[in-house]
C-alpha cells in the first residue's frame, strides 16, 4: 500500500481525502459517484494520499461536468511531466445524472461539492453532492426563536401553577 494512502474500508474503498467541513456548510440532498480524467502523476501523487477537496466545487462547461477548486500537489519524483495543482478536472457521470445535477444546480442557492476522492476497485473516483447552503445567522436565529419559546412557556407554567 501506499505510503499516505489509508486502509481500505468495508466497501473496497480506500479513502484518499475527505471534506468534512462540505456536511457542516451545506445541507446535502443527494449524493453521486463520479470518475475522474487524471494524468498519471495526479493518480501517484492521489496514491500517496495527498489531496484536498476542502476549496472544491464542480461547474458545467457545456454539458460536462468539471471539478475545479481541488487540490492534488505535484508529484515529488515528478519530471517535466508533472502537473497542475489546481487545474479543472473532468467528472464522468452517466447522462441521467449530468441532466439532474444540471437542472437542480440551476435552482437558487444549489452547488455541487466533492465530499470524498478515493480508489475503488483501483480506479479513482470521488462523492459529489447536490447541496444546498446553510447560513449562520438563519440557524443562530432560529435557535433564539425556540429558546424564547420555551421560556415564554416555562413562565406560562409557573404563572397558572
Amino acid at each position: 500500500m501506499a505510503k499516505g494512502a489509508k486502509k481500505k474500508n468495508d466497501d473496497g474503498r480506500q479513502l484518499v481525502a475527505s471534506n468534512r467541513k462540505a456536511r457542516h456548510d451545506y445541507l446535502i440532498e443527494d449524493t453521486f459517484e463520479a470518475g475522474l480524467v487524471l494524468m498519471g502523476t495526479e493518480v501517484k501523487a492521489l496514491r500517496m494520499g495527498r489531496a484536498s477537496l476542502v476549496d472544491g466545487w464542480a461547474s458545467f462547461s457545456g454539458d460536462e461536468l468539471w471539478l475545479e477548486g481541488v487540490h492534488i500537489p505535484e508529484y515529488v519524483s515528478g519530471t517535466w511531466t508533472n502537473h497542475t495543482p489546481r487545474r479543472k478536472r473532468k467528472l464522468l457521470l452517466h447522462r441521467k445524472e449530468l441532466d439532474k445535477l444540471a437542472s437542480k444546480s440551476r435552482e437558487s442557492g444549489h452547488t455541487i461539492v466533492p465530499l470524498q476522492l478515493y480508489f475503488k476497485d483501483g480506479r479513482a473516483k470521488v462523492e459529489i453532492a447536490l447541496a444546498k447552503g446553510k447560513r449562520e445567522y438563519d440557524k443562530r436565529h432560529a435557535l433564539r426563536e425556540r429558546q424564547d419559546r420555551r421560556e415564554a412557556e416555562r413562565a406560562l407554567g409557573a404563572v397558572r401553577g
